[in-house]
């Protein structure tokens, strides 16, 4: 029993201790759960920094096709028959709804508007030729429609409505100009034509023709709106009282040519199915872009 005893006292007792391979093997994990959080961190920071893809728009070729009178002829005659099959019973016809009715209502608000128009053009008598880009302004009448042999549809310029925002101030407002490089028009009383540009520098410049027979770009009238008054305000910075005149804005190809595509992408319709394309200006100082807000349709 004594030796028994002996043996017990001299064994070591049991020791729990980190060994070398423990520290070397938790190192490690801890710094690949450290590279982990920083490739996620980065991922984030680099997702929400980003900038956006910018789409690869394909560039819209404008052909303008011959074919038919744009204006009509004075002795044709406009063919009233119904496109729908008579029916015995009233009740069988299909009533517009209430939405169709005011969008109608509409349409023929702006087509008055437009009538009003062209025949303010035709009593200042105008040089400015419409075999370009403006609209029917001294036709006989005839809309731009129908089953003859010409193409059907309105002219973009018939079919486009630009608003620019009224609540921006008139500094905002001409740097818009500008950046489209819009170039406003006055047609005086005596018949000349005074051109503006550079609308936003402190002295715009300025040019004087005495007839617009050779413009061939597209130009917009106002409809309504409180930026006419701005017109007013940018001339008699330059110099010219032109109150009473007719205000025009030329739009350069380029611009022309984003109307066309933004107008082609916004429903993806043909061009002859557009009766209207209402576009708008968006943007901030320096960097501005149209958009299309409405499109109505001929049914």
């Amino acid at each position: 029993m004594a030796q028994s005893t002996s043996q017990t006292d001299h064994r070591k007792s049991p020791v729990m201790r980190v060994t070398q391979y423990d520290q070397v093997s938790s190192s490690l994990i801890a710094v690949v759960l450290a590279l982990i959080v920083a490739v996620l961190w980065l991922s984030i920071v680099w997702f929400t920094n980003r900038l956006p893809q910018t789409e690869n728009e394909v560039a819209l070729e404008m052909v303008d096709l011959a074919g038919g009178a744009e204006d009509g002829s004075p002795d044709e005659e406009l063919l009233v028959e119904s496109p729908e099959d008579p029916v015995d019973d009233p009740s069988q016809i299909d009533t517009p709804t209430e939405e169709n009715q005011v969008e109608e209502m509409l349409d023929s608000v702006v087509e008055l508007s437009d009538k009003a128009t062209q025949q303010v053009q035709q009593q200042m008598q105008t040089d400015l030729t419409n075999s370009g880009k403006v609209g029917s302004a001294a036709g006989t009448g005839k809309r731009a429609l129908g089953f003859g042999p010409g193409k059907k549809g309105l002219p973009r310029e018939q079919r486009w409505f630009i608003k620019f925002s009224d609540r921006g101030s008139i500094i905002d407002y001409a740097s818009q100009l500008d950046y489209f490089k819009i170039e406003l028009g006055a047609l005086l009383r005596n018949g000349k034509m005074v051109y503006l540009s550079n609308v936003s520098s402190e002295k715009p410049t300025s040019r004087t023709a005495t007839s617009g027979e050779d413009e061939k770009r597209l130009y917009m009238t106002w409809q309504g709106g409180e930026r006419r008054t701005s017109d007013l305000s940018l001339f008699k910075k330059a110099g010219y009282d032109v109150t009473g005149a007719i205000l025009f804005h030329f739009y350069p190809k380029e611009a022309e040519n984003r109307l066309l595509l933004l107008e082609k992408k916004y429903r993806d319709k043909k061009f002859d199915e557009i009766r209207r394309t209402y576009f708008t200006v968006r943007g901030n100082r320096g960097s501005y872009d149209f958009e299309v807000t409405r499109q109505t349709y001929f049914r």
